[in-house]
């Protein structure tokens, strides 16, 4: 019998789901290249960032003050890599959490990948020099 998977409801829980569904992203051919190879991510920087915004996100909290979108802009990425971002986030989620605010959090994470999907799409595509 399996144990029922806890929903998300503290900053522990949200940790952990970023913690989480960013070691995938490194393990993750396609996103690693995007995230470590071209972005160069600081993750001492990043994953502090992303504990606020998802923190504001689905549990109410306010400390996360930024603009995430432009961040995106000059990356080489396309459907394919939301479509891989949106997979592996709700993977995540699904091993990790069960309930309202874990569906919340699903439904969010597809949402940002549209909105950020269709903006990019907007600029056309670039090219990796």
């Amino acid at each position: 019998m399996t144990t029922p998977r806890p929903d998300i409801t503290t900053e522990a829980d949200v940790r952990l789901l970023v913690d989480t569904f960013y070691a995938r992203v490194n393990e993750d051919a396609l996103l690693d290249s995007i995230f470590n190879g071209f972005a160069q991510v600081d993750w001492a920087h990043h994953l502090p960032n992303m504990y606020d915004f998802w923190s504001g996100l689905l549990l109410g909290t306010s400390r996360y003050h930024g603009r995430p979108f432009p961040k995106h802009v000059p990356l080489p990425i396309d459907a394919t890599h939301f479509q891989r971002w949106v997979a592996l986030f709700c993977a995540t989620v699904d091993d990790l959490f069960a309930g309202p605010t874990a569906e919340e959090a699903k439904l969010r994470g597809r949402a940002i990948a549209q909105v950020f999907e269709t903006r990019l799409q907007a600029r056309g595509p670039l090219s990796v020099l």
